[in-house]
């Protein structure tokens, strides 16, 4: 996958990270680091990188919070990676047949289930 997402100028921890931001916007860094299994600091480094390269804005929030919203410029990647990895994942899974595809799906689902 990482090696695929380099076509849309990205990583797969860079991807991973303006999904987490389109799915928080508004988030802080200790959030988005938290959910893309990051430390904070390298969460920091890696938010630094992107709002350079233009794909996240970062603004002041409540106190020393500093929020992140994906620019226009992050959704067209985002989306042009969910189109790439939407290949990746189809190759992956080709040797599977219809049947085993929705038998992984239950139990993958089973698995994250949070109840």
């Amino acid at each position: 996958m990482d090696v695929a997402l380099r076509q849309v100028g990205v990583s797969l921890v860079q991807w991973d990270a303006l999904r987490a931001i389109e799915r928080m916007p508004g988030a802080s860094g200790h959030d988005l680091a938290v959910v893309t299994f990051q430390s904070d600091q390298a969460f920091g480094t890696l938010a630094n990188r992107l709002d350079d390269r233009g794909l996240i804005a970062r603004s002041a929030g409540h106190g020393r919070r500093i929020e992140h919203t994906l620019t226009d410029e992050g959704r067209q990647v985002l989306t042009d990676g969910h189109a790439v990895a939407g290949g990746v994942l189809d190759e992956l899974l080709s040797p599977l047949c219809e049947d085993d595809r929705a038998t992984l799906l239950r139990l993958l689902q089973t698995l994250t289930r949070s109840d």
